[in-house]
């Protein structure tokens, strides 16, 4: 356990030393046990595990365009994104690792205990055994604090979702590419451009919120009414297809890209590992063209902090919708800004609790990058429209303990809520 942040960051710099890992973009007819289907162009892996990448065609009225296709990444088995937590006098320390991926801005970054897939920890790829797995497979030991099947970005995956889990034990031996850091220390490391990785932050989501009551500007069970009639009034039909019937898509040997060059390409990365399960390999990756920005409206209302949450249709995702932040674009992707979109850019400094740039799945995407950003709102009036709605921290942290209710990047948003010192919340 490190005394003072700066002895982090001192053990950082090593363990980035610490393993050569090197990516180099190739061709994707050139991925080593990666092929595309003659027929359909689908790309697989040779062992029939990991994921594919294939098309999917999408007709629904949520969403800024009424029909579509594209490419998406199919990955049908639950992985696991797991943090073992032990107490020091009564204080939560969670024990983290500095895990590479070959799309991470800066390759290494801050990772939970164990971050797996289930090709990964059962080993198809003949690999190291995941250090600390045993933790989190049942019969385990240890208290259970969150076990949740949530999804993640649904603008890419197909129904993907990875089992969250948040496990306190008495305590472990610490390997070397492992540590122990408090719920104070991760505070300060969240406000860091691109150091406390995706698979952290949604599991770290699930940590039980200190300190808070529900208190309610509208009761749990109306808004989960709210979620019910947000999925019961908008229409999401999708449609598997080949990946090379999708339209306005350019395929090269290179890539595959949008004809607008816009939204993402699908490339191919050859890597080159020297502290993971396997030395090295080959896979495609998404890249998106444009960052991101995820954001939150805050206000206050006898003093609790509130959000503005919005009822969200991506292609992937499991339901018709799921509730997203207030905004969750990327404005190269767009003719006119999204709703509220004026009320994050424009926002004097001193409204703006949040603001840092975070990568997201870097075993998936390349170079994935959103702006996080939670702003006060001031006076904002209770009239939004019918997708969106308001909700106290403690009501959105209950509810994004059900699997497929709160997306990725609101689940994100939560967790730098949740780590951030009490007097913000």
């Amino acid at each position: 356990m490190f005394q003072h942040i700066a002895e982090f960051h001192d053990w950082w710099s090593f363990r980035k030393q610490a393993h050569p890992f090197h990516v180099t973009q190739v061709p994707l007819d050139r991925l080593n046990g990666w092929s595309a289907d003659r027929e359909t162009g689908t790309i697989r892996h040779h062992s029939g595990r990991f994921f594919s990448v294939e098309g999917l065609e999408v007709s629904t009225d949520h969403a800024i365009a009424e029909e579509w296709s594209q490419p998406i990444i199919d990955q049908p088995e639950a992985g696991i994104l797991g943090i073992l937590v032990k107490r020091v006098r009564g204080v939560p320390y969670f024990l983290m690792q500095a895990k590479a991926e070959p799309g991470n801005v800066g390759v290494v970054q801050l990772s939970p205990t164990v971050q797996a897939t289930k090709s990964n920890y059962s080993r198809v790829h003949q690999g190291k055994a995941v250090p600390y797995l045993k933790h989190f497979l049942a019969p385990r030991r240890g208290r259970i604090l969150s076990d949740v099947l949530q999804s993640e970005q649904g603008a890419w995956f197909l129904h993907k979702r990875n089992r969250n889990m948040i496990i306190e034990v008495d305590d472990v031996e610490v390997l070397d590419d492992f540590c122990w850091l408090s719920r104070e220390q991760l505070s300060e490391l969240f406000a860091v451009d691109n150091l406390v990785n995706m698979d952290s932050r949604t599991v770290l989501a699930g940590y039980p919120l200190p300190g808070t009551s529900a208190g309610t500007h509208n009761d749990t069970a109306s808004l989960l009414s709210w979620f019910t009639e947000a999925k019961s009034r908008y229409r999401l039909d999708r449609r598997r297809i080949p990946l090379n019937a999708v339209k306005k898509w350019v395929w090269s040997p290179e890539s595959i890209r949008h004809e607008d060059d816009r939204f993402f390409s699908v490339i191919g990365v050859d890597v080159v590992a020297g502290n993971r399960e396997v030395t090295g390999w080959s896979q495609p990756l998404l890249a998106p063209r444009h960052r991101g920005l995820v954001a939150l409206l805050t206000r206050r209302v006898d003093g609790q902090l509130q959000v503005l949450m919005r009822a969200l249709t991506q292609a992937g995702t499991h339901d018709i919708v799921e509730i997203g932040p207030t905004v969750q674009c990327a404005l190269g992707n767009h003719s006119e800004p999204p709703a509220f979109v004026e009320h994050v850019l424009a926002a004097p400094r001193e409204r703006i609790l949040f603001d840092t740039v975070h990568s997201e799945e870097g075993g998936r995407f390349y170079h994935a990058e959103n702006r996080y950003v939670v702003v006060d709102s001031g006076e904002l009036l209770d009239d939004a429209g019918p997708d969106f709605t308001w909700m106290t921290l403690p009501q959105l942290a209950e509810i994004a303990r059900y699997g497929n209710h709160v997306n990725v990047e609101a689940r994100n948003l939560l967790a730098c809520l949740i780590f951030q010192p009490s007097e913000g919340r």
